[in-house]
């Protein structure tokens, strides 16, 4: 199964839930874990891995032979991209612009365009105890940030658990780590802010056809209007996290809760076996939530 754990804004505690989420599963289940927020990458810093290998991610952008292109302007007229433009007998190309895709070369009547490499980032392959760890990251000035992405979900298992954890916002990012995933975890907060994405992660997330599920983090904080808006559009609330200073202290210090306060380790598992059920196609109304204050069905 491959669970992509996404917030509509930063600060919700997604990496908080996926590196928790991995933890809990690592000793019954085969876990990889994929740190898609490559912009920033820090679950690292929860699940301290050893990491081994460091592969460089590239993109072909484009390379102008002056002396055989005719300036005819085809390939700036294919760009969508306007990384590619001609003025009188000039060609120029804008390599932060490229988005790598090719069309300029494959337009170009004369071959006058070759294409080279552009290393943008790098992967990073580690294990942290059973879990077998990736993280991209996007190098310094780097616009784009979707070929990471995209390489990092090459290296996905089949036949394992993979927990992605994927960038904030709804953005391009986002949607490249939701494809094809089997399950949407959307972590929220109690508040108008919170409720304001979510909304925008949901809608993200049907669009591209993926279910989801919620979990409200700092519970406790708000309003109702996130469980309203869920029991609405038919959304389960898979687990509440309390507002709680000792998970916020253990988190402010590089570590998983879940692996320090009693009760948590089963509370995730029980998510996970609330998402496994979704995906096998319970009813959601049957599913429950797990509580804060029982770790039980709510």
């Amino acid at each position: 199964m491959e669970i992509t754990v996404s917030a509509g804004k930063g600060g919700t505690g997604k990496t908080t839930v996926a590196t928790n989420l991995a933890l809990a599963l690592k000793d019954e289940y085969d876990v990889e874990f994929f740190d898609c927020d490559v912009e920033e990458p820090d679950a690292g810093i929860f699940l301290n891995p050893e990491k081994s290998e460091e592969v460089a991610v590239n993109i072909r952008i484009p390379e102008v032979n002056d002396a055989t292109c005719t300036y005819c302007g085809k390939c700036s007229d294919a760009c969508e991209f306007n990384a590619i433009a001609t003025f009188g007998e000039n060609t120029m190309v804008y390599p932060e612009l490229c988005h790598g895709c090719g069309l300029c070369s494959l337009v170009c009547p004369v071959d006058a365009i070759t294409e080279k490499d552009k290393k943008i980032g790098v992967i990073r392959k580690g294990q942290a105890e059973q879990i077998r760890y990736y993280e991209g990251d996007l190098s310094i000035g780097e616009p784009m940030a979707t070929p990471i992405i995209r390489e990092l979900k090459k290296r996905t298992n089949g036949d394992a658990l993979s927990i992605l954890d994927s960038p904030p916002g709804t953005a391009c990012p986002v949607i490249e780590s939701l494809h094809d995933s089997d399950f949407a975890l959307l972590v929220t907060e109690p508040t108008p802010f919170g409720l304001h994405d979510l909304k925008l992660s949901v809608d993200v997330a049907r669009e591209i056809g993926v279910d989801v599920g919620v979990v409200i983090n700092r519970y406790g904080i708000g309003d109702e209007d996130v469980e309203q808006y869920c029991e609405e559009e038919d959304i389960p609330v898979l687990m509440k996290i309390p507002d709680d200073r000792e998970i916020a202290e253990y988190y402010s210090n590089g570590l998983p809760f879940s692996e320090h306060i009693r009760g948590w380790k089963e509370k995730f598992l029980e998510l996970y076996e609330k998402i496994e059920a979704l995906v096998e196609g319970s009813d959601a109304k049957t599913i429950g939530t797990v509580s804060a204050d029982t770790g039980g069905r709510s």
